[in-house]
C-alpha cells in the first residue's frame, strides 16, 4: 500500500514540457490491484485508466508535462478503494520546474539551494475495544474496519513523511543562516495549513503553479487538499524552527510537525532578549507589554 516503499511516494522532479516515463509494477505477491493518477498529466483520468494493473503485471506510461508547479499523484484503483488506498499513504509529488526558473512577484528569477518535500498524511487506524491500535495479518483483512473509522472524517494520526517525528529530533531538516530553501507540501486528502514558526513564506505558490506570481511574506498558507504547494524562504536566525499543520490540535496531538534545525550566527537586530526571566516585584504593573513605541494593555 505504498509507492517505493514509502510514505509519501517518491518526489520527482522534471521540467516543463518533457515528457515523463513511468513503469508501474504491481509484485505477484501483492494481493490487490493499483494505478496511478497523475495531477501534473492531461488524459485518461490522470493515467489511472491505462496504468491499472493486477498483482504479478507492470505498465508503462508516458506523458508530457505541460503545465509547471508542484502535483500530487496517488493510486486510484475505483469507488471505495480510490480513498482506502490514498490514506494508506500511497501518494506523493511531482514538482514541473519551468524551463526558464523560478520567478519572484515581479518576474526575477529565484534560486534556491536546497529542496525539502514534507509529505502530509492522515490515517484512519482502527482502534480494539480497549483503545489500543488493532493489527492485521494483511492490508486487506483491515479494509472494513478501516473504512469504518474512515467514514467518520476524523483521523487518528496526521503525520509528516509517514509517522510521528519522522522529521524531529535526530531527524530533523538540516539549514544555514542565509539559506534559501524550497518547502514543498503535499495532501493528498485533506486541507491543511502550514506555518513556520519564526519564520515566513518569503513567496508562497499557495496553489503550487509557478505560471502564477507568488505572493509574499505569508505567516501561514493554505494548501487544499488534493493537491500541493511551495514556498521559498531564506533563513536569517540560526536554531529549531518548528513547521507545523496550523490547525495545532493535528500537529500537537496527532503528528502533524517537523523540524528545521538552522546554523549560524544571531542576529541580536532581528530578535533579543532585553531582560531575561525574573520575579515579580511589588509595585510591577502586570497584564502590559511595554513597547518601543507605546504601551499596548
Amino acid at each position: 500500500m505504498t509507492f517505493n516503499g514509502s510514505v509519501p511516494g517518491p518526489m520527482m522532479v522534471v521540467h516543463q514540457g518533457d515528457y515523463v516515463e513511468l513503469t508501474l509494477v504491481n509484485p505477484g505477491t501483492n494481493t490487490l490491484a493499483h494505478n496511478i493518477d497523475f495531477h501534473s498529466s492531461t488524459g485518461a483520468l490522470g493515467g489511472g485508466a491505462l496504468t491499472l494493473i493486477n498483482p504479478g503485471e507492470q505498465v508503462v506510461l508516458r506523458w508530457k508535462a505541460t503545465r509547471a508547479g508542484v502535483f500530487v499523484y496517488h493510486c486510484a484503483p475505483g469507488g471505495p478503494m480510490i480513498p482506502w488506498h490514498v490514506v494508506s499513504g500511497m501518494n506523493g509529488a511531482i514538482m514541473v520546474l519551468p524551463r526558464d526558473g523560478l520567478k519572484d512577484d515581479t518576474g526575477k528569477p529565484l534560486r534556491y539551494d536546497t529542496a525539502f518535500y514534507i509529505g502530509e498524511q492522515d490515517f484512519y487506524v482502527p482502534r480494539d475495544e480497549k483503545g489500543k491500535f488493532k493489527t492485521y495479518a494483511s492490508a486487506g483483512d483491515s479494509y472494513p474496519d478501516t473504512l469504518e473509522v474512515m467514514r467518520k472524517l476524523i483521523p487518528t494520526h496526521e503525520v509528516f513523511n509517514g509517522r510521528v517525528d519522522a522529521l524531529t529530533g535526530k531527524n530533523a531538516l538540516q539549514a544555514k543562516v542565509g539559506e534559501k530553501v524550497l518547502i514543498i507540501h503535499s495532501q493528498a486528502n485533506r486541507d491543511t495549513r502550514p506555518h513556520l514558526i519564526g519564520g515566513h513564506g518569503d513567496y508562497v505558490w499557495e496553489t503550487g503553479k509557478f505560471s502564477n506570481r507568488p505572493e509574499k511574506d505569508l505567516e501561514t498558507w493554505f494548501i487544499r487538499g488534493g493537491s500541493a504547494g511551495a514556498a521559498f524562504y531564506t533563513f536569517r536566525q540560526p536554531g529549531i524552527y518548528a513547521y507545523v499543520n496550523h490547525n495545532l490540535i493535528e500537529a500537537v496531538e496527532l503528528g502533524a510537525t517537523a523540524h528545521f534545525k538552522v546554523d549560524g550566527k544571531w542576529d541580536d537586530d532581528l530578535m533579543k532578549q532585553v531582560q531575561p526571566p525574573s520575579p515579580i516585584k511589588p509595585g510591577d504593573k502586570l497584564g502590559a507589554l511595554q513597547g518601543t513605541q507605546g504601551r499596548i494593555q
